[in-house]
């Protein structure tokens, strides 16, 4: 047994060396040294509009497919983190029933807020978002924007990814890596952002979100989300 743990830890390598694009190829801890940020059942640490979010299925539904959401949402842990590897599953689902974005592809969005703060007497909040979803025809799964701060996109995936990297109304699974200034974004394994914060006024810690979009009717779930503490490793 002793041989086979070794043998197995032997196998857990960890690079970081990617290049936008390239596909995660290692085993890791991960399992092991990360906990739990939702537990299927509850929103205990999570704070939120109860309205918009709720849980159906061991996931997070957040938005309505019954009527417009007129305004963004965020559903956000009570926690900050600052250092982490944040692992999660989401889809996007529209009202139409022919696919997620219905037959004229209008725009459907969510996200993942990280290192991120809310704004006194408002649904916004200020900080960095991995974005979900489409602008008409464009996808903009994997992107990295700043939300309601610099309010653009500062690193976008390359245009060469492939094509069916996003599988439309199903489970995707979004990786988000902070460590320093180092930010890193990855959906179904494929690396999409690698970008570095040159802005040292920019807070290095904050809490997480998960968003519904305002606009037509739509849901985002999210489930299995966990995250691992990097500050400690």
């Amino acid at each position: 047994m002793v041989r086979f743990s070794w043998f197995l830890l032997a196998l857990a390598v960890v690079t970081l060396g990617f290049t936008p694009g390239s596909r995660e190829a290692f085993a890791d801890d991960f399992e092991l040294k990360s906990m739990s940020l939702f537990d299927g059942d509850t929103l205990a640490g999570w704070e939120g509009n109860g309205y918009w979010f709720r849980i159906e299925d061991d996931a997070v539904v957040a938005g309505r497919l019954e009527e417009k959401i007129p305004h963004n949402e965020f559903l956000c842990t009570m926690e900050r983190f600052a250092d982490f590897d944040l692992r999660l599953e989401a889809k996007l689902v529209s009202a139409s029933k022919d696919s997620a974005r219905g037959n004229t592809k209008p725009s459907l969005n969510a996200g993942v807020q990280f290192r991120t703060k809310r704004i006194p007497g408002d649904t916004e909040v200020s900080g960095y978002q991995a974005d979900m979803g489409w602008i008409g025809d464009r996808s903009i799964w994997g992107a990295l924007y700043d939300e309601s701060r610099r309010r653009k996109f500062l690193a976008e995936p390359a245009a060469d990814l492939p094509q069916d990297l996003v599988k439309e109304n199903d489970w995707n699974s979004i990786r988000i890596r902070c460590e320093g200034p180092r930010i890193q974004i990855f959906i179904n394994g494929v690396l999409t952002v690698d970008y570095t914060e040159t802005d040292d006024t920019i807070p290095r810690d904050g809490i997480i979100g998960l968003q519904i979009h305002s606009g037509p009717p739509a849901e985002a779930h999210y489930r299995n989300i966990r995250i691992r503490n990097l500050t400690s490793k």
